[in-house]
């Protein structure tokens, strides 16, 4: 809070959408933050409540209507941090400007995920136009990156898939009990995770009682999950090794028939040259590196949806199976809610670390 004790002024930029829906939902019950500023792009501007009825009454002391994104007016109204939930490319164009304003930013957005200018242009096709920026922006994820993220102006939220199998993958790699290049990320989203404009493929008659593949191998967030694991599961041996050494998982992304949630099943081979890789080890692992923290659980069984959606939390469960005549491998089972952990979620808790409030506020 504030010397007065009242709440901290942030912006959402670009509210219109489910991101920017569930931000509001979780500021409108934060006991340290207050949504003061709506801006969006659309013409004629929206009253946030007319766009999203269930927001009616809810609001407090909150922002209705949407305004121009004007930076200047955020810093008249005190503004110290927006949350951008704009396409990429517009992340790109109003970060600098807000950066300049003296407001801090959460990008929801890849705009700032990948270090790499030309990795990012290969993944989203287009020009990155602040591409200078990508050296100072913190890829957010808070439970790897907590001492960065208090320090930070930019932050880069990650994207909602990638924020799952880092999670999990990460101390398995640390720990040198996975190969890194035998890692498999077969997973599934529901369909909020395709955005708000509609699309032929999340249309109710396609979706419902279906189940589909998309972008095999080549999803754009394919290369964000393999810079987690390059940054954090095994960065001295990618130092020593070169940039390509360790290849990026392969990735297999799922359209499942529901609103929300995520559930990633990971396969890879264990790595036997330290010793046997048991359950216990790989469980082992994930305790040790989770010990303490408020939104991962490891678990004995394997996650389901249901137990994750509209939380900020990430359940987790790794064991060993195959032997005899099968192969060993390692299975890691993740999930969290698309919206929430793997976005909006997040967004507030890095915002919470930046502006020095409690990392669990407004989230438990």
């Amino acid at each position: 809070m504030n010397a007065d004790s009242s709440p901290i002024p942030v912006a959402v930029v670009g509210p219109t959408g489910y991101t920017g829906l569930e931000l509001l939902e979780i500021l409108s019950r934060h006991p340290s933050m207050a949504c003061v500023y709506l801006g969006s792009a659309r013409v004629p501007a929206p009253r946030i409540d007319d766009e999203f009825p269930r927001l009616r009454g809810r609001l407090g002391r909150g922002a209705v209507d949407c305004g121009p994104i004007d930076p200047d007016a955020m810093r008249r109204l005190g503004v110290r941090l927006a949350f951008l939930c704009l396409p990429h490319e517009a992340a790109m164009e109003h970060a600098p400007a807000l950066l300049s304003a003296g407001i801090k930013v959460v990008d929801l957005s890849a705009a700032y995920r990948l270090a790499d200018a030309s990795v990012y242009e290969r993944a989203y096709g287009h020009h990155h136009t602040d591409a200078g920026r990508l050296s100072q922006a913190v890829y957010g994820l808070t439970e790897l990156a907590r001492g960065q993220v208090r320090e930070a102006s930019l932050v880069a939220n990650p994207g909602c898939y990638p924020t799952a199998a880092a999670l999990a993958i990460v101390p398995l790699l640390r720990a040198g009990l996975v190969k890194p290049g035998s890692i498999i990320v077969n997973a599934a989203s529901g369909v909020s995770g395709g955005g708000r404009a509609p699309k032929p493929t999340f249309h109710f008659p396609e979706a419902n009682e279906n189940f589909s593949t998309y972008s095999v191998g080549v999803h754009r967030h394919q290369p964000e999950i393999g810079q987690s694991m390059r940054r954090w599961g095994m960065p001295q041996v990618q130092a020593a090794a070169g940039a390509t050494a360790i290849p990026d998982p392969l990735f297999v992304p799922h359209l499942l028939p529901v609103e929300r949630g995520i559930l990633e099943t990971i396969y890879t081979e264990p790595a036997l040259e330290h010793g046997p890789v048991t359950s216990e080890v790989v469980q082992g692992a994930l305790r040790d590196a989770y010990a303490g923290e408020p939104f991962v659980i490891v678990r004995d069984d394997a996650p389901t949806l249901h137990d994750v959606q509209r939380t900020n939390m990430v359940h987790l469960n790794a064991r060993v199976v195959g032997g005899d005549s099968s192969p060993l491998r390692v299975v890691v089972v993740a999930a969290e809610d698309n919206l929430v952990k793997g976005a909006s979620g997040q967004a507030i808790q890095n915002a919470n670390l930046m502006l020095g409030l409690p990392e669990t506020a407004g989230l438990l």
